[in-house]
């Protein structure tokens, strides 16, 4: 056998190899049967491969690079230049701006002020080029805000009106509400692999979770969480055995407060993190059951995948108290997706209440605020290192832009 009829038959074989995993995906991808209108899934085994370092989109092309943090006791915006780490301009927005929200075509980043009352509240946007914002749009009750997976709606998170409203994803004009007298304090929420139904989170009564089918825009299930029979026996990262982490709070009694929630690279599974808890439930989507617990810390609160999809970040506030706590034992915890283990936990030197935020562009920073002591931690995702900057009073669900991605889901950047 001659070197170049070796070299064609490998040649041959790799393109065989090729065909095959492609043909393996398209199949896949067209058996999910997606949300009419929704962008494909590009890897079915992996929904956060188009969010991976470098997959940036063309919309996001010029956009200045900023971290973008709502202070919610000033008022204002901090803008944070991420190479100086410092902040390099700030600017008065609504009452109790809680989260900045990138919009689903990318082109806007809405701010979601709350407002002390529901008629108080607005969004205001930022156009990502400038770094400036524009004039506030008045909306009831925008503590969160997410965007269906076809991009025909936007969905304010009414919390303090238990309910669903479904808008304009550019004026936000009311399209309809969706009332969730079961979910009080609806919260945070994550979508399937499919787009056809999300999961929300309830902060407070009790906590669960609350199924909403997307498609016909209904709440389909509610489902309580219970760290029994799976927590009893794990030590967590931070503390002694996971029981003790419920004493004094009555969690056995249902007083859960579950937080933010991501979807698992493969689809199957939903992380939910739950600040009384002090670790984060494993619960399957499509039969909405529970079927694990992993302990991490403190006050669990934040989910941030790694930009290569294998790890999770979850920030540990510190506190069970809504209120916070000053220089608390504040920590991240990093769990590897495929064997749902914690393989590292970095305490915030000193103390601090790490709480909402997001991943770098390039997948090398954590950014999050850190709630009760004014500050915003860039995280080191190699090791842990923290760089602190000081910013206004009480800095909440900060947004790092751009980030790699063809559309946003919502929060602080749920990028698909």
């Amino acid at each position: 056998m001659t070197r170049r009829t070796t070299l064609t038959r490998a040649l041959a074989a790799t393109l065989a190899i090729g065909l095959c995993l492609w043909t393996g995906r398209l199949l896949a991808t067209a058996a999910l049967d997606l949300l009419p209108g929704m962008p494909p899934v590009v890897d079915p085994a992996n929904l956060y491969s188009e969010v991976s370092a470098g997959h940036l989109s063309p919309a996001v092309a010029g956009d200045l690079p900023r971290v973008y943090v709502p202070t919610l006791k000033s008022n204002e915006v901090y803008v944070i230049d991420p190479a100086a780490l410092r902040v390099v301009d700030r600017f008065p927005v609504g009452p109790e701006p809680q989260h900045i929200v990138p919009s689903w075509d990318l082109r806007t980043l809405w701010v979601n002020n709350n407002g002390k009352r529901g008629l108080e509240g607005s969004l205001t946007p930022i156009d990502p080029k400038t770094g400036r914002p524009g004039p506030a749009i008045p909306v009831e009750d925008p503590y969160n805000l997410y965007f269906t997976a076809d991009g025909r709606s936007a969905i304010v998170v009414a919390e303090r009106l238990k309910q669903l409203d479904f808008r304009d994803p550019q004026e936000m004009g009311l399209q309809q509400s969706l009332p969730t007298p079961q979910c009080p304090g609806v919260n945070h929420a994550d979508f399937s692999i499919d787009g056809k139904y999300a999961i929300f989170t309830c902060e407070f009564s009790g906590g669960g979770l609350i199924k909403v089918d997307m498609v016909n825009r209904a709440v389909v299930g509610h489902l309580k969480l219970s760290r029994f029979n799976f927590a009893e026996n794990l030590a967590a990262p931070d503390a002694d055995a996971a029981d003790a982490a419920f004493c004094g709070y009555g969690y056995g009694y249902g007083y859960g407060m579950p937080q933010d929630i991501r979807i698992s690279p493969d689809g199957k599974l939903f992380y939910v993190a739950d600040m009384m808890a002090d670790g984060v439930f494993v619960v399957d989507g499509d039969a909405f059951k529970q079927i694990g617990f992993i302990p991490t810390g403190i006050g669990t609160h934040g989910l941030y995948p790694s930009r290569d999809g294998t790890k999770l970040y979850v920030t540990n506030r510190g506190s069970h108290s809504p209120k916070g706590r000053w220089r608390g034992p504040g920590s991240i915890s990093v769990i590897d997706f495929a064997t749902r283990a914690v393989v590292a936990n970095w305490p915030i030197p000193g103390g601090g209440s790490p709480d909402m935020g997001n991943v770098s562009a390039d997948g090398k920073t954590l950014w999050l605020s850190g709630r009760y002591d004014n500050l915003v931690y860039a995280i080191d995702t190699s090791a842990g290192a923290v760089t602190s900057i000081p910013v206004g009073i009480e800095p909440h669900g900060l947004t790092v832009w751009p980030q790699p991605g063809r559309y946003s889901l919502g929060h602080t950047g749920n990028m698909r």
